[in-house]
């Protein structure tokens, strides 16, 4: 008899080359919100310095390694393997949900193939990380609200923390941020102007690769409270949340 899938399942693929080992717990626990991992593999030459520290990393969360060797000077060889192994798990696997952990915009055409196939990808990198990469995640999150480094005695310790949050001046000063926020609302709202806020967040999921992470904020339903652009509403039977943008009126 065929088991009953109750989680979610997702793949998840590293670039070394392009991603702190910093950045793993956070990337991981980020993705367990929306399922089981149950496919971790990281792509480098493991006969380089340069990967060393990732060594105690992939053992401490079950990440299978993957060793490419550079053919030439010019061409990054663990980019196309990374490729080819996605597309292949595209077809051979039941996969709910892909995430890739780089700041290499190379990777884009792979992404926006898995996103035809009706299958969500979320996306990890340095915010130096190109916008057409960015933009082809349904989801896209920097990997230095994941991380810190302090300092322990003489000895260097990454440790999580809180995302520094942006505050609601900051976050109405961000053209694209209230653009996106105002679009979803519009495209929602009924016919008073209210929408429902997990309506809202669908939209925005489907439309663009906004996280409420980058902002410092957890849930969507926070970052609306502390950008202080909408009126709200819950209701107190259902706690569901809606909104409609503030009157300019006195």
């Amino acid at each position: 008899m065929a088991r009953t899938k109750t989680e979610d399942h997702i793949a998840l693929f590293i670039d070394c080359d392009n991603i702190s080992h910093k950045a793993i717990e956070g990337i991981i626990n980020e993705l367990s919100k929306y399922g089981v991992v149950n496919i971790r593999q990281a792509y480098g030459n493991w006969t380089k310095d340069n990967l060393k520290n990732w060594e105690d990393k992939l053992l401490e969360f079950a990440i299978k390694p993957i060793q490419q060797f550079d053919y030439s000077k010019n061409k990054n060889a663990t980019d196309i393997l990374m490729t080819i192994d996605a597309i292949d798990l595209l077809h051979t696997k039941d996969i709910d949900a892909f995430a890739f952990a780089t700041s290499d915009s190379d990777f884009t055409p792979v992404v926006m193939r898995v996103q035809n196939e009706g299958i969500k990808v979320f996306g990890f990198g340095e915010k130096k990380t190109p916008k057409p990469f960015m933009a082809a995640c349904s989801q896209f999150i920097f990997t230095e609200k994941l991380m810190k480094t302090k300092t322990k005695g003489n000895e260097a310790v990454d440790v999580m923390i809180a995302p520094q949050r942006k505050s609601g001046k900051e976050m109405r000063q961000d053209t694209w941020l209230v653009n996106v926020l105002k679009t979803a609302l519009e495209q929602t709202m009924d016919e008073e102007g209210w929408a429902n806020l997990a309506n809202i967040g669908q939209y925005i999921n489907n439309s663009s690769s906004f996280s409420p992470i980058n902002f410092g904020y957890k849930k969507l339903s926070n970052l609306i409270d502390a950008i202080d652009l909408f009126d709200v509403y819950v209701d107190p039977d259902n706690k569901q949340m809606s909104i409609r943008e503030k009157s300019t009126e006195n």
